[in-house]
C-alpha cells in the first residue's frame, strides 16, 4: 500500500468506486458510494475523491466544505468513507482521513468532524485512532467526532 494516492472522481475510476462496499443489500454502517455521488452533484460544496494504489481504485472518502453551513458539525468533514474489503487494515482509511485533514488545512480549516453510527460494527474504534474524539453530540442518531488540525 506505499503507492496511495487520493484522486477526484472521473469517468476512468467511477466504476471502480461503485464497486466498493456496501452494495444495496449489505449490512454497513455507511451509505454505498452510488449516493455519495449522487449527493455531491447535487451539493457543490461536498468533495468526492477515490483512493488509488496504483492505477486500482481501493476507497472513497467525501468530504464536505461549507462555512455557511447552518449546522456547525456539517461545515468540514468526512461525510463518508469506504474501503474495499479485500485491503481493510492496511492504512487506507486512515491515508483518506489524513488526506481530508490536510485539504481542510490548505482551505484555513482548523477542525473536522465525522459522524458514526454507534456499536460493535460501526467505525467508532477507527476514528478515534485515527485522533478524532467523541464530543458527545448526537446528529440524527450518529455519534459527532472531531479532529483538532
Amino acid at each position: 500500500m506505499a503507492n496511495l494516492q487520493l484522486a477526484e472522481l472521473t469517468t476512468d475510476n467511477l466504476f471502480g468506486a461503485l464497486r466498493l462496499p456496501p452494495q444495496a443489500d449489505d449490512k454497513e454502517p455507511v451509505a454505498p458510494v452510488a449516493w455519495s455521488i449522487a449527493e455531491a452533484y447535487v451539493n457543490p460544496t461536498a468533495w468526492p475523491r477515490v483512493v488509488l494504489d496504483g492505477d486500482e481504485v481501493v476507497g472513497f472518502v467525501m468530504a464536505n466544505w461549507d462555512p455557511d453551513e447552518e449546522i456547525p458539525e456539517f461545515r468540514a468533514g468526512i461525510w463518508r468513507l469506504n474501503v474495499a474489503r479485500d485491503v481493510r487494515r492496511r492504512g487506507i482509511g486512515r491515508f483518506a482521513v489524513e488526506q481530508a485533514a490536510e485539504e481542510a488545512r490548505r482551505r484555513g480549516v482548523d477542525r473536522i468532524t465525522a459522524l458514526w453510527v454507534p456499536g460493535p460494527d460501526g467505525p467508532e474504534e477507527f476514528y478515534l485512532r485515527c485522533g478524532f474524539r467523541k464530543t458527545g453530540n448526537l446528529l440524527f442518531d450518529e455519534l459527532v467526532g472531531e479532529l483538532l488540525l
